[in-house]
């Protein structure tokens, strides 16, 4: 019975400990959430389908890119493919968890993988290298207030965009990136940190000038992945402690 009330206590901690570390990545998705309602419904979604496109996909670039497209009345493959364009670093993502719940059971990896997002796959991969285990429970805990909150803000969006203010104008819409620019800075010690970021960068900006917009988000990640393979981390000592 003490084992018993032990794990549970653990348990419970893990999952409180994920939910706080989730409170920063819920303030800073509220006003792209609340924008996303708002510009579904004048897009010509309905308030339902709005809800139901943030539940299902639950993913911020894509549902935006993929609505602004649908307003368009662009062909439906191009949707697709742009969204696949704007997404494709979650193969990466996914490629670098996978290492982390390999010993889950496969209905939990597949929850794990449909809610994470760009700061869950950082803060649990900072976790890992840590030295401490990354846990389904915690894993959760950080998880599930993020969609939760995305989802039911999202649907505000849709009913109350009118009300919303220009998140351009008051700079709300820089939030998220700030976060972004946090969770980046957060793996400055590890070796080559600073090549491949500078690399992704330069790349995501030449492509973002060329080819254009979504292209540059999987542009950018590949030179940085490309980079990390080619040069081995003794060449680098950027950021490492002697």
């Amino acid at each position: 019975m003490a084992v018993e009330a032990i794990s549970e206590g653990s348990a419970k901690s893990d999952f409180w400990d994920g939910v706080r570390l989730s409170m920063p990545v819920v303030v800073a998705s509220a006003p792209f959430a609340l924008l996303f309602g708002a510009i579904a419904v004048d897009n010509g979604f309905s308030v339902l389908e709005a809800f139901l496109m943030s539940a299902l996909v639950f993913g911020g670039a894509s549902q935006m890119v993929g609505i602004e497209l649908f307003g368009q009345h662009v062909a439906p493959w191009l949707i697709v493919l742009s969204i696949f364009a704007v997404n494709f670093r979650h193969v990466l993502y996914s490629a670098g968890l996978g290492r982390r719940i390999s010993h889950w059971p496969v209905i939990q990896q597949a929850l794990g993988y449909f809610i994470m997002t760009d700061p869950q796959y950082a803060v649990a991969e900072a976790r890992a290298a840590s030295g401490k285990a990354v846990g389904f429970v915690w894993y959760l805990g950080l998880g599930l207030p993020v969609y939760v909150f995305w989802v039911v803000e999202s649907a505000l969006g849709a009913v109350f965009g009118k009300l919303i203010p220009d998140t351009h104008a008051l700079g709300i819409d820089f939030l998220l990136p700030i976060y972004f620019l946090g969770l980046v800075l957060g793996f400055r010690k590890r070796p080559l940190w600073l090549p491949v970021v500078m690399a992704s960068a330069v790349a995501s900006i030449i492509a973002y000038k060329t080819v254009g917009s979504p292209w540059h988000v999987s542009i950018g990640a590949v030179a940085g992945m490309l980079l990390a393979v080619i040069l081995p981390p003794h060449h680098s000592g950027v950021g490492e402690r002697p």
